[in-house]
């Protein structure tokens, strides 16, 4: 069978799983449809939340983005794996033991006051928002080049699967989903991988297979690092990046992770305080299994490809080459009229264009797999966006109805009433969802990324200073994540979107990238927060007991 009839096959299963479980775990009540019930165990909140943060930049563009950017791109996969490592030791167990269904929530509660409440639903929203467009980007990609609709088809197809099982099944119907998509995803990835290794290495592991050598003995590194060299490209293994902008950018990621509202709402959907922690560990364990493969797809496909499309004739190139042209995603201009494709790091003698979240979704092609290994790395790319778009959709879904109509506009709204603004709120949710996912800032991970910094300006202080300093009243927290969020708006914009005035990579401040920013941002939230609240009242005496009763050990209260 051809590419795109295994594509509609596994894709096509894998979709009537997802909806035949957002029918069999739909939610009755607002407590489903915010935190599942509070019932799920760690071993399925591990896998439900390594879906729900592995999406489609994680499956589609951090390989590429490694593959392009070589030694620079490991910033990436430091920076989303060491966030988990302080979500599980500072966070996760103490949101759960506060026991709200948001971050807005915690927020509003812990600084005793709505327009706290009200910057934090703001926030969320920005921050989900600029995320889900990155995903919604993921499902066109994938729906455009092996189902063969324009990008703007795919997204809308997307919206309209991920509308059904967010809105009809809530938490509890998103949790068993991204268990589903989870086992995809990881099959997806890693099936491909292990076959190409074995193909270009004899290794069937791949995370050894790319430092080991080639039939040849030549150290696969090595021979990129030449490859790289002839072709004027930068060193693989060596960065570009300053120091101060790697250390900036890898800090926003880890603090941006561990502020996710879309991560952290899942840890209150744990029985108890000790099984939030036992499901940041499986989550790692389970994320740790993509990104210690993603820089081996990175090395395969890069290799891959340079030796398949440099010099070689336009006219001869495989399939593949010409159904990714079709999609725009790859062009060719044959400058100096000789039919031959020439791929060079000199941008004005270069010849070839490629949109860098290709890479993990062509190499199959490129290594030329089996059809049905190709399209299950569609499935994959697929299951990897659409669970991130459903926790996404939830966030905003529960920030208006819950945060924002419950707690705010109208108190006395019924649990029914409730759970159908939820729903409406996820529909208009999915529609600008769509709308970002067509016209997107930049390609996925960098898109993600700025998610990430506006998550660490923002949530991360008022989170952390929350739980460990009890002093940190509602007039410091509100001022340090409105100047947080405002001054990476502002960053972001101006050199995203060239608002402000626009500017180049030689204007950015200390050479500091936008997607380094949040960095900065985050230190200023921390900053002005501490410095309001030494110059004004300290919060009431109910509140500072109960930070103290959060810092209680868990072996102490469960509850």
């Amino acid at each position: 069978m051809d590419i795109q009839t295994w594509t509609w096959i596994l894709v096509g299963i894998t979709f009537a799983l997802y909806i035949g479980i957002a029918i069999w775990s739909r939610a009755g009540s607002t407590k489903e449809f915010y935190v599942a019930g509070g019932g799920v165990s760690p071993l399925a909140n591990g896998l439900a939340t390594a879906a729900d943060w592995m999406s489609a930049a994680s499956f589609i563009s951090m390989a590429g983005l490694i593959s392009f950017n070589g030694y620079d791109g490991s910033v990436y996969l430091m920076g989303w794996t060491g966030g988990y490592v302080l979500l599980a030791l500072l966070l996760a167990p103490y949101l759960r033991k506060f026991g709200k269904f948001t971050v807005p929530d915690f927020i509003g509660d812990r600084y005793y006051s709505n327009t706290a409440r009200s910057v934090a639903v703001f926030c969320a929203l920005l921050v989900s928002f600029t995320y889900v467009a990155g995903q919604m980007r993921g499902v066109g990609l994938v729906f455009s080049r092996f189902l063969e609709v324009d990008i703007n088809t795919g997204v809308i197809i997307g919206m309209i699967i991920v509308l059904f099982y967010a809105v009809l099944g809530g938490m509890k119907g998103i949790t068993y989903t991204q268990v589903a998509q989870y086992c995809v995803l990881i099959f997806a990835f890693m099936v491909p991988a292990i076959f190409i290794s074995i193909q270009m290495t004899g290794n069937a592991i791949p995370q050894l297979g790319f430092g080991g050598a080639d039939q040849n003995g030549v150290y696969l590194l090595d021979k990129l690092d030449g490859l790289h060299q002839q072709l004027g490209f930068a060193e693989y293994t060596s960065g570009s990046k300053s120091t101060l902008d790697v250390f900036f950018i890898t800090a926003a990621l880890m603090v941006g992770t561990a502020g996710l509202p879309h991560v952290i709402v899942r840890f209150f959907t744990v029985k108890k305080v000790s099984d939030a922690r036992k499901s940041a560990g499986w989550a790692l364990l389970f994320i740790a299994i993509l990104y210690t493969t993603a820089p081996a797809i990175a090395v395969f496909a890069r290799t891959n490809l340079i030796e398949t499309v440099n010099n070689k004739e336009y006219v001869k190139m495989p399939r593949w080459f010409s159904s990714w042209e079709e999609t725009e995603l790859i062009s060719f201009e044959d400058k100096n009229n000789d039919g031959r494709i020439q791929y060079l790091g000199d941008p004005v003698k270069n010849e070839l264009t490629i949109d860098r979240d290709i890479m993990v979704l062509a190499n199959p092609e490129i290594a030329k797999l089996p059809n049905w290994v190709i399209a299950l790395v569609a499935a994959g790319g697929l299951a990897a966006a659409l669970s991130t778009a459903a926790g996404l959709l939830l966030v905003i879904s529960s920030s208006v109805s819950h945060d924002l109509i419950k707690k705010m506009i109208k108190p006395d709204i019924s649990e029914k009433e409730e759970l159908v603004v939820a729903r409406l709120s996820a529909v208009v949710a999915v529609c600008v969802a769509g709308y970002f996912g067509i016209n997107p800032p930049d390609f996925v991970a960098a898109t993600v990324a700025l998610a990430f910094g506006l998550a660490a300006a923002s949530f991360f202080p008022a989170i952390i200073l929350g739980i460990f300093n009890k002093k940190l009243n509602k007039q410091g927290a509100i001022a340090g994540m409105t100047v947080g969020i405002l001054l990476m708006l502002f960053y972001m914009t101006k050199f995203k979107f060239d608002w402000f005035g626009g500017g180049t990579k030689e204007d950015w401040w200390f050479g500091i990238s936008p997607e380094g920013f949040g960095t900065v941002a985050m230190i200023t939230n921390f900053v002005i927060a501490l410095v309001v609240s030494k110059f004004s009242p300290d919060p009431p005496e109910d509140v500072q007991e109960l930070v103290e009763n959060i810092r209680i050990p868990s072996g102490v209260s469960e509850s």
